[in-house]
């Protein structure tokens, strides 16, 4: 499950376990979904960084454009 993007908390609700800690001691984390989630963590900063860097050029570009000169 853990592999197929379930969260560790939820497997270990489903099995039963009251800790958490229990449940990670049985969880194998196999590299290719470290890899995954790392890749996956990326995008998504990448997105917001991106999304920062737009909002500060149409900020930059509205205040040129509606600038007047005397």
């Amino acid at each position: 499950m853990l592999s197929n993007g379930v969260p560790i908390g939820t497997v270990s609700k489903l099995l039963g376990y009251s800790k958490l800690t229990t449940t990670q001691v049985y969880a194998r984390v196999v590299k290719s979904k470290i890899s995954e989630d790392l890749q996956n963590h990326l995008s998504r900063f990448e997105t917001k960084e991106h999304n920062r860097d737009m909002k500060k050029l149409k900020i930059i570009f509205f205040k040129a454009k509606n600038r007047t000169s005397f």
